[in-house]
């Protein structure tokens, strides 16, 4: 029988045999489970890089919108021209009235500068001047039937320039007072110092601060359908050149009548009509009112200016109309501005020395109420609204 000694030792031999093998599973199992949380762990920071590498995009991304984007409002570009109109220029005489006190006799004693100094620069300080050209200005010899027939040196066209006259109106009833040779030179002269002209088949077309201004003139006597017909036709042919504001002369009425005739008026108001911005008259050698029809202004008569034609009339009372009309990127606005200034056609009151002068104190009072008087006998004075404000 085996003793229980050598039994123990067998037991101890045993359990030292299978010690190894259970270390080894025991590892086994630790190493596997250290690898397996390992495995887990290393694709669970997969996924939450996964995961942020996902929101990062999303973050990232943005959405297209669906928003139309704001139209760019364009710049208004404002505009202001102002334009200045006078009477008759005489600059001349008529060869019946002999030497002493006219026209030529003044020039000759004081320069063509003596004409325009009294002006006091009104023409050069505004953006366009238009007058009637009242007179020939040639050498030409033949005359006309008539009685009275005006003509001055070819080099008086020079006080035009220096007054500051860009443009003058033909259409009258002395531009022929020495026949058609009269009419031509007075033209090839006007060309010379680059001054403009309108009337009868003539129209002024002139670009000022990027806008066209145009310019017609014509004898109104009567109101008849064939004028009518004609300045229609004209203005729109001026606006289909671009014309942005359109000037209309007219010579009409009766000489020495403060009020304008029945025909005057319903021409005028036609005028407007057709399209014209503004409608200007002369003729009679004195003033007429101004009338403000449809927003429009009509001055029906602005009297003599620097007129040769008389030694010393008695009514040496003038003025200057002026007007500054606003536009907006290119288009006439309703804003209304002019201003009325009082002149005498000479600088001396017991004759006519040819030399406008601005008036001052009680003397521009008196002939600016004048002019407020005639229109008050036509349609009112509530163009006095209009005018500008000056300290």
């Amino acid at each position: 029988m085996t003793s229980r000694r050598e039994k123990n030792r067998t037991k101890r031999r045993r359990r030292l045999r299978t010690l190894p093998i259970v270390i080894f599973v025991v590892l086994l199992f630790v190493t596997g489970g250290l690898l397996l949380t390992y495995l887990n762990s290393a694709d669970e920071t997969k996924n939450e890089a996964k995961k942020v590498e996902v929101q990062k995009t999303k973050v990232t991304k943005v959405p297209k919108s669906t928003k139309q984007p704001e139209p760019k409002e364009e710049p208004v570009k404002e505009t202001t021209i102002k334009i200045s109109a006078a009477g008759d220029f005489t600059i001349g005489t008529d060869e019946s009235f002999g030497y002493d006190g006219t026209f030529v006799h003044e020039a000759d004693k004081k320069g063509l500068k003596h004409f325009v100094g009294g002006l006091n620069d009104i023409f050069k300080n505004d953006d366009l001047t238009t007058v009637n050209l009242e007179t020939t200005l040639t050498n030409a010899t033949k005359k006309a039937v008539k009685k009275f027939r005006f003509k001055g040196d070819p080099s008086y066209v020079q006080i035009l320039t220096l007054g500051g006259i860009e443009a003058v109106n033909l259409a009258n009833n002395h531009i022929h007072d020495y026949l058609e040779q009269g009419y031509q030179d007075t033209i090839t002269n006007l060309k010379k110092e680059n001054i403009g002209f309108f009337g009868y088949d003539n129209k002024y077309l002139t670009t000022v601060k990027d806008i066209k201004i145009g310019a017609l003139g014509y004898e109104g006597w009567n109101d008849t359908t064939e004028i009518r017909g004609q300045v229609s036709k004209d203005i729109q042919e001026l606006r289909d050149q671009g014309a942005q504001i359109v000037l209309v002369h007219f010579h009409w009425g009766v000489e020495r009548q403060y009020v304008p005739t029945e025909s005057q008026k319903s021409l005028a108001r036609y005028t407007v009509d057709a399209g014209a911005d503004l409608v200007l008259g002369h003729h009679p050698h004195v003033v007429q009112g101004i009338e403000e029809y449809k927003g429009k202004f009509i001055v029906y008569s602005l009297g003599n200016f620097m007129f040769g034609g008389n030694r010393n009339p008695s009514d040496k009372d003038t003025y200057v109309f002026q007007q500054t009309f606003h536009l907006k990127n290119g288009e006439l606005t309703d804003k209304k501005e002019i201003n009325v200034v009082p002149f005498s056609i000479s600088s001396v009151k017991n004759r006519n020395d040819y030399r406008p002068t601005m008036l001052e104190g009680a003397e521009r009072d008196r002939v600016k109420q004048i002019i407020i008087d005639v229109s008050n006998k036509i349609n009112g004075s509530d163009w006095l609204k209009y005018e500008e404000k000056t300290e």
